[in-house]
């Protein structure tokens, strides 16, 4: 909280305000808003939090509250790739622990921290939501299925190149600012970028459209009092 520095703008502001005319009640806009801040600043930075109070009426003291319970909102500077290594349940059977120890010792960080060039910052993320893939990375929110310490390797090896990096499940990854811009709701038009789904999560629905299954038909709806009569 000591640093003061930000980018928010005038533009910045009237974004803000824009996200909380889309909202009935625009105090519902804050955590969009909050990634808006990121997008900027890289962090929730102090400015950020004035502001977001400002355009919606509420106190610092408010947003704080909400920027502090979210792991998602960081109040240190993320680096350009923020990467987040899953450690619950079935990804840290599959190797998750030794995964992230292993980032962790690649980049010289801790969990939390992020590197001196800026370029990397790193997450123990609880679930990725993505257990038929474990282990399972993420870089700017973007997927990377059954990961290895070797894949883990060639991945930050390319990414600190600034090489072209593509989500197993997802876009070409950008940066964690520009991520953070479409989470906030700005979408940059890539939605539809690369496979939404594949391998295991399909294994299921492939089975059934061999064999011809499909749900049956919905149950008739119960009669009414007077059709009982």
């Amino acid at each position: 909280m000591a640093d003061q520095s930000s980018n928010i703008d005038e533009q910045t502001i009237a974004e803000l305000r824009e996200l909380a005319g889309r909202y009935p009640q625009a105090r519902s806009a804050l955590l969009p808003m909050l990634h808006l801040v990121q997008s900027v600043d890289g962090r929730v930075s102090p400015r950020g939090i004035e502001a977001c109070a400002d355009v919606l009426g509420i106190t610092t003291a408010q947003v704080t509250g909400v920027a502090t319970f979210y792991t998602m909102y960081k109040r240190r500077p993320a680096g350009r790739h923020h990467v987040g290594v899953c450690t619950t349940a079935l990804c840290a059977v599959m190797g998750g622990d030794a995964l992230i120890e292993h980032v962790s010792d690649k980049l010289g960080i801790a969990e939390g921290e992020t590197t001196a060039d800026g370029t990397f910052s790193l997450e123990r993320i609880e679930c990725n939501a993505a257990c038929d893939f474990a282990p399972v990375m993420m870089v700017n929110w973007e997927f990377m299925d059954n990961m290895s310490p070797e894949k883990a390797d060639q991945l930050l090896d390319d990414l600190a190149a600034g090489k072209r990096v593509s989500s197993t499940r997802g876009a070409t990854l950008t940066s964690w600012k520009e991520a953070e811009r479409v989470l906030a709701g700005f979408p940059d038009g890539r939605a539809d970028e690369g496979p939404a789904a594949a391998g295991a999560s399909l294994v299921g629905l492939n089975i059934a459209r061999e064999r011809g299954w499909a749900a049956p038909d919905s149950a008739p709806a119960p009669a009414t009092q007077e059709e009982q009569k």
